[in-house]
C-alpha cells in the first residue's frame, strides 16, 4: 500500500491489528499513550514511534485509532488534526457511541478530511490471525479506500451505512453476546443446582438449536473457571451501556440488554473487570448461592 498508515493505541486488539499491518508490509508510525509499549512493540515489529498524535498525522496519509472509549477517541483525532495532511483519512476501530463516530466524522470533514467507523469484533484470538469481522460506516469512496487495510486486519467486511451505523451494528451485536453468555451461565448454574451433568448438558447443545458461539467459547473456561481475558467484562459492560443509549436515542428498547447491564454492573462490583467477560458466570453464582 503506497500510503503511509498511523495506528494510535496498541492495546490487546490495537497491537494485533497493528501488527498484522507491518507484516504485510504497510508502513506504520505509532503511538501509545505507555511510550514504553511502543517502543516495545516496535523493536518487534518495525515502524516508527511518535511523541504524540499530532506527530502522527504529519507522518500519515492514514490515522487508525483503537482506543477504549469515545472520550479517548476524540481527544486522540483532535489532537491528530492538528499535524494532519489535507485529505487525510480517520479510521476509526474502537467501539463508540454512534452519535459520537458522527460527530466525529462532521468534525473532520470541516477540516478537509474523512472519517470511517470501523469497528470490530472477535476477539484477540482473530485479531492475531487476521480474521475479524469489521463493520464499517461511511462514504463509499472512503471505505474503498480503507478497505485494503481492512482486507489485512479482518475476514468480513460489512459495509453498514453511513459514518455512525458501523458503532450502531457493533453495539447491538455485543449487547446480543452479552445476553447470550450471561444467558449460558445462568443455565449451566441451573443445571449443577438440579443436579445435572454439565458436560452432557453442553454436549447436548452441540450443534441443537440452543447452541451458540458462547458456548463453544465459554463453556468449557466457565467450567473451568478461566477467565483469561480474551475481552474484558469492563469493556463488554461498556459496549451493552452504548447499546442501551443507544436504543433511547432511537425510540426502542432491549430489556434483555437492560438485564445483562446488570449483571456486568454487579461483576466490576465484585472486581471482575479486567477478567474475561465470561466472569459474569461468578456473578450468577453469588446470585444462586451455588458455585458451578
Amino acid at each position: 500500500m503506497a500510503e503511509k498508515v498511523g495506528f494510535i493505541g496498541l492495546g490487546i486488539m490495537g497491537s494485533l491489528q497493528a501488527m498484522n499491518l507491518a507484516k504485510a508490509g504497510v508502513e506504520l508510525t505509532v503511538f501509545n499513550r505507555t511510550r514504553e509499549k511502543a517502543e516495545a512493540w516496535v523493536r518487534e515489529h518495525g515502524g516508527t514511534v511518535a511523541d504524540s498524535p499530532k506527530a502522527v498525522a504529519e507522518a500519515s496519509d492514514v490515522v487508525i485509532t483503537m482506543v477504549v472509549d469515545g472520550a479517548q477517541v476524540t481527544d486522540m483525532v483532535e489532537q491528530a488534526l492538528e499535524g494532519a495532511k489535507p485529505g487525510t483519512l480517520f479510521i476509526d476501530m474502537s467501539t463508540i457511541a454512534p452519535g459520537t463516530a458522527r460527530a466525529l466524522a462532521e468534525r473532520c470533514a470541516a477540516e478537509g478530511h474523512a472519517f470511517v467507523d470501523a469497528p470490530v469484533t472477535g476477539s484477540s484470538p482473530k485479531a492475531r490471525a487476521g480474521t475479524l469481522t469489521i463493520m464499517v460506516g461511511g462514504a463509499e469512496a472512503d471505505i474503498a479506500r480503507a478497505r485494503p487495510l481492512f482486507e489485512i486486519m479482518g475476514e468480513k467486511i460489512v459495509v453498514c451505512g453511513e459514518a455512525g451505523q458501523g458503532q450502531a451494528v457493533k453495539v447491538i451485536t455485543q449487547a446480543i453476546t452479552a445476553v447470550n453468555c450471561a444467558t449460558l451461565a445462568q443455565g449451566l448454574v441451573l443445571a449443577r443446582q438440579a443436579g445435572v451433568n454439565v458436560d452432557a448438558l453442553l454436549e447436548t447443545m452441540d450443534g441443537g438449536s440452543s447452541d451458540s458461539t458462547m458456548r463453544a467459547l465459554k463453556g468449557k473456561p466457565m467450567l473451568e473457571h478461566d477467565f483469561t481475558p480474551l475481552f474484558k467484562l469492563a469493556h463488554m459492560l461498556k459496549d451493552v451501556q452504548l447499546c442501551l443509549a443507544e436504543a433511547r436515542t432511537a425510540g426502542g428498547s432491549f430489556p434483555f440488554a437492560g438485564l445483562a447491564a446488570e449483571l456486568y454492573g454487579a461483576g466490576m462490583g465484585r472486581g471482575l473487570g479486567d477478567q474475561d467477560f465470561a466472569a459474569v458466570l461468578e456473578v450468577v453464582e453469588g446470585l444462586s448461592g451455588s458455585r458451578l
